[in-house]
């Protein structure tokens, strides 16, 4: 089986939510030479962006997302062990969630994956999370290093990113942190209206752009 093959293997056990299917895709992906951010990149995540625009199209529900959720923790659970993050301690801590409104979280669950991987402590606030909740954990990590990675696939649950960058100027927090968003409706423009730091197209990118933010 070619890599491209084996690669869509995986994309599909996303789409059709075949968790068991998913994690025999995985360990044959690695067997096939395919490392592991290959694999999540140019297969998991393929499917996951499949499955989120079938969700925003109504095509499928809640019970399929929570399905194809869990044959890619199946995967991750093989994979994150394999993803090569940066040695360096102190890169800083990442606290992600999605915004209050949306519960989407295929992408966020990749992206603090990565990000973890990549040398970040993190702390994930999980889904429909409210602007205050937000706030409070950033009070509570007063003095860290601090970036904000919010998630919203939805223009509704996007327009809260403004008013978490409002708050944060409210509460002379601002300074005190990075602030990357992502999701399907956000767009270099939206950052740059906002006042906030960066987006990302993808998980892998985001780890990136974190540590680069971060410097």
């Amino acid at each position: 089986m070619s890599n491209q093959e084996l690669l869509d293997k995986l994309r599909d056990t996303i789409v059709s939510q075949d968790i068991n299917g998913c994690v025999e895709a995985t360990n044959a992906a690695l067997a096939g030479g395919i490392n592991a951010v290959d694999a999540i990149e140019n297969g998991l995540s393929v499917g996951m962006k499949i499955v989120g625009d079938k969700f925003e199209a109504a095509e499928i529900y809640l019970p399929q997302i929570m399905m194809s959720a869990k044959a890619m923790n199946g995967a991750m659970e093989i994979l994150s062990p394999l993803l090569e993050g940066d040695e360096d301690a102190g890169k800083g801590l990442a606290i992600t969630y999605v915004q209050e409104g949306d519960i989407h979280d295929i992408g966020h669950r990749l992206v603090t994956t990565m990000l973890g991987a990549n040398g970040f402590e993190i702390i994930d606030l999980g889904v429909d999370v409210p602007n205050e909740k937000v706030i409070e954990e950033i009070e509570n990590n007063k003095g860290k290093k601090i970036i904000l990675v919010g998630s919203a696939l939805m223009t509704t649950s996007m327009l809260g990113q403004k008013d978490t960058i409002d708050l944060l100027k409210e509460e002379g927090l601002r300074d005190d942190v990075k602030v990357m968003f992502g999701g399907a409706p956000v767009s270099d423009a939206w950052i740059a209206e906002i006042g906030a730091d960066a987006t990302a197209e993808n998980a892998a990118d985001a780890s990136r752009v974190a540590l680069k933010i971060m410097q």
